[in-house]
């Protein structure tokens, strides 16, 4: 589709003033599902990463991985085994995880991004003890050595932010003893989000936004939300997703959003149109 002028200049003219309002302003963006694995997507991210920065947003992205994590967990022999959809981490499956999520999934995000000047830098939890973290112990179920974030050292992401560094984590915690821990991804994006008091958590997801009978809703609040999960519109992934949303919005960040990492440039479209394309999550 060829855009006319008078098109492109609408669509400029409707970004200024969500331009001017975000200046300097914190987002924190949880990168996962398919749009770490399509090529053209992978490469739409970095692009609208590196913009958003270019115009003087402090980005953060915390990134996912669980099918690389299979994928070379399968390779080594070692089975991945779920509790409630959730990984179960022996202290074998911690060592692909830390191999896999602060390694080559951390460092393929931050060389695409690094290809378009965004001046990103690959960390994870554990580096300066970022995520501070203790064995997750909720509703009785082990789930081995996964954590749970119990302090995020604001101080060191300042600095980076000091220096005009794009911070992308790999969502690994660390106790007083040096025992690492999984993390779930969209629940360390929350907790970067409270502590920053972010102006805006933004999930990409497989999915548009949270759905209710095949249509998409386009806010939900927290009573709305409680009787999605009651009927159990809302469920699965999204869970996780919603619940840390609502933490964050409780702790000062301002909105939260959840929309389609499958369509290209939907991070861009979300925050710089009025309608924006998928669900956020308010007070």
């Amino acid at each position: 589709m060829v855009l006319s002028t008078a098109t492109k200049t609408e669509v400029l003219i409707e970004a200024l003033p969500y331009i001017q309002q975000y200046e300097q302003k914190t987002f924190v963006i949880k990168y996962g599902g398919a749009a770490m694995v399509d090529g053209e997507l992978k490469e739409a991210f970095a692009q609208d990463v590196t913009l958003l920065k270019k115009i003087g947003i402090r980005i953060i992205i915390v990134h996912g991985g669980g099918k690389d994590i299979t994928d070379i967990a399968g390779r080594l022999g070692i089975p991945s085994r779920f509790v409630d959809g959730q990984r179960y981490t022996d202290p074998a499956m911690m060592d692909v995880v830390q191999m896999v999520l602060g390694g080559k999934t951390n460092k393929d995000i931050v060389a695409r991004i690094n290809q378009h000047d965004g001046g990103a830098v690959g960390i994870c939890g554990i580096d300066d003890g970022l995520l501070q973290a203790r064995k997750l112990e909720e509703g009785g179920t082990d789930l081995g050595l996964v954590g749970e974030i119990v302090h995020v050292n604001t101080s060191f992401l300042d600095l980076l932010f000091t220096h005009e560094i794009m911070p992308v984590i790999a969502p690994l915690g660390v106790d007083d003893k040096g025992q690492v821990y999984n993390i779930n991804a969209d629940i360390a994006a929350g907790c970067i989000a409270e502590a920053l008091k972010a102006e805006k958590l933004v999930y990409l997801s497989d999915v548009e936004g949270v759905m209710a009978k095949g249509t998409l809703v386009p806010s939900v609040d927290r009573a709305h939300a409680e009787m999605l999960m009651n009927e159990g519109v809302i469920s699965s992934g999204m869970l996780p997703k919603i619940r840390s949303a609502f933490a964050a919005l409780e702790a000062g960040v301002r909105k939260v959003h959840i929309i389609d990492g499958r369509v290209k440039h939907s991070l861009l479209l979300e925050i710089f149109t009025d309608e924006g394309v998928g669900t956020e999550v308010v007070h």
